[in-house]
């Protein structure tokens, strides 16, 4: 219950910073003339977004669930997700809450730019044929992005979660012991459990996000 609290928190707080950095980083790459956006500038425009996320969202929140999630099966020292906040602060210090931050800025950097990316050039191509965007639309596109960008970040995915157990390690040290245990096939272990969970996610949350993009979007023109 502890863990699913603070999931639920970090996920609104992921996705929130993920949506509105990306249409500002979004303005800033599209074409001075026309405001297109080609492929290439929308992934690019997606991993600068999961940088961005990385840094004042997902690591710390990465940090707090893993540990917890570590911790509930060994030590069970932590009581809540604040408690779990103080006590690797006291014993880590401000760095502490970024243990792994290498292979979490580079699974979101990834990640982001291949869902983000993914979802623009899918709409983008949808939109130069006249088809017609609708909820279907919305949810298929956002199910082929979550499907991409699982194989494609798998192995960050694997790296962050190693790094940020209660314990904590580096990225280089977290990178020897998953070859040293399962080798290279170690990376995706677990890809089939998390597709199941992006695809639908990835097709929920986009066609969630452009149905309150248009409510928003003309209060603020």
């Amino acid at each position: 219950m502890k863990v699913t609290v603070h999931c639920t928190k970090g996920s609104i707080a992921k996705d929130g910073v993920r949506f509105l950095s990306f249409d500002a980083i979004k303005k800033s790459f599209a074409d001075p003339e026309t405001g297109a956006m080609s492929p290439f500038r929308n992934l690019l425009a997606g991993m600068c977004t999961g940088v961005v996320a990385s840094t004042f969202a997902v690591t710390p929140s990465e940090r707090i669930k893993t540990a917890m999630i570590d911790d509930a099966r060994t030590a069970k020292r932590f009581k809540s997700s604040l408690h779990a906040l103080r006590l690797i602060y006291q014993e880590y210090g401000l760095l502490g809450m970024y243990h792994g931050y290498a292979g979490t800025t580079l699974k979101q950097a990834g990640a982001t730019a291949f869902r983000l990316g993914t979802y623009n050039i899918l709409k983008d191509y949808e939109k130069s044929r006249d088809i017609t965007q609708s909820t279907f639309t919305n949810f298929a596109n956002g199910a082929v992005a979550g499907t991409v960008t699982t194989y494609a970040t798998q192995p960050f995915d694997t790296l962050k979660t190693r790094s940020q157990s209660a314990k904590g390690a580096s990225t280089v040290d977290a990178f020897r012991s998953i070859i040293a245990d399962e080798g290279v096939r170690g990376f995706w272990r677990g890809t089939t459990m998390r597709l199941g969970r992006t695809i639908f996610s990835g097709g929920i949350l986009f066609t969630v996000y452009e149905q309150v993009a248009a409510i928003l979007n003309p209060m603020f023109k």
